[in-house]
């Protein structure tokens, strides 16, 4: 599973590399605190599969990053092998924007 850490994701950010950003926390969470992207909860992955793109790298991410690698676990045997965890999830980024 390739991970991004978040100095790498800051870097992605700041040279405009395109990517597609997928949180994969529930809707409250979401809702309180988010850092964009499209929401599919990690509940409905496999069912929203078609949503996701397979020709673009695309980064998800969860509070710590045990759900968004759930998440790429479930869709890789799927033919997805451009998928990205976020290291460390919201919580790491937290961290390093203090």
């Amino acid at each position: 599973m390739r991970q991004v850490s978040t100095a790498e994701f800051r870097k992605w950010i700041e040279e405009n590399r395109f990517f597609v950003l997928i949180d994969v926390r529930e809707s409250w969470e979401h809702a309180a605190y988010n850092i964009g992207g499209q929401h599919i909860p990690l509940g409905e992955i496999i069912a929203r599969k078609n949503e996701i793109g397979k020709d673009a790298p695309v980064v998800l991410y969860c509070e710590k990053g045990i759900r968004s690698a759930i998440a790429i676990q479930r869709l890789e045997p799927l033919g997805f092998d451009n998928l990205y965890n976020l290291e460390g999830g919201m919580s790491a980024l937290r961290k390093i924007a203090n």
